[in-house]
């Protein structure tokens, strides 16, 4: 039998958009996107590697669009997009469970019901204990995107690299569905993606994993295996890095 593979990464951040869990152009969470996502992350976790994962809402509610309408300011829409991040959370912790894998939902805003309260060390024991994490709410704090959030928890739970998952394999010079000369960056420095602002994460989340030294994947998260991949070490999307 081949030997098993040895993870690259003792651990990770894995920050997953809301869409993620719904088809393309609906809302809502779709049983086979949910269930897909959960399968990656069993396997990810299985070569060894502890996993945090940073779900968004956008398939449940977007904060910031509900501002832009002026209709609610900024502040509440933020916390309601919180929310969502929390009910594909509750989704997620489930769906991973039913797969065998143990999983706890962590929330950075206070709903005991559903979720545990966000500590460092209570995460750290679950890492200990073979758990996947998943941080829902964000930062708990609004005007914060959750890319802030996956930067924020990457420096503070000690994880190796942030695996930011996308539609597309990559970075690109430009938009690769409008721009048939758009090629793709094997590997970028922050500074190079902060000048050239190439949309890796919002300039804060960026920032931040600059100062702490935090590397940054960015990859197709829609291709089967990719996680797994990225964690033993392949060499598959954009690095972006000192």
């Amino acid at each position: 039998m081949p030997d098993a593979p040895v993870p690259r990464y003792r651990r990770v951040i894995l920050k997953i958009s809301g869409e993620s869990f719904s088809k393309p152009g609906q809302l809502g969470i779709d049983p086979e996107e949910l269930a897909t996502i959960a399968g990656e992350i069993r396997d990810a976790a299985n070569v060894g590697t502890q996993v945090a994962v940073v779900v968004g809402g956008g398939n449940i509610i977007r904060g910031q669009h509900l501002a832009q309408q002026g209709q609610i300011d900024q502040s509440t829409a933020d916390y309601m997009g919180m929310l969502g991040t929390v009910i594909n959370g509750v989704a997620l912790k489930v769906a991973l469970e039913q797969l065998g894998q143990p999983a706890r939902l962590l929330s950075a805003i206070d709903i005991p019901a559903v979720a545990e309260r966000f500590i460092r060390a209570r995460a750290l024991r679950h890492f200990e204990k073979g758990r996947v994490l998943i941080l829902a709410a964000g930062t708990g704090n609004p005007y914060f995107t959750t890319d802030t959030c996956a930067a924020l928890r990457g420096a503070e739970l000690g994880a190796d690299i942030l695996l930011k998952a996308t539609k597309v394999d990559g970075v690109y010079t430009g938009d690769p569905k409008k721009d048939p000369k758009a090629t793709r960056y094997d590997r970028l420095t922050y500074s190079e993606a902060l000048s050239r602002k190439l949309g890796v994460m919002d300039l804060t989340a960026l920032a931040m994993c600059m100062e702490n030294r935090l590397p940054v994947i960015v990859f197709d998260f829609k291709r089967h295996g990719n996680i797994r991949r990225v964690v033993v070490g392949e060499q598959i999307g954009t690095l972006v890095t000192n």
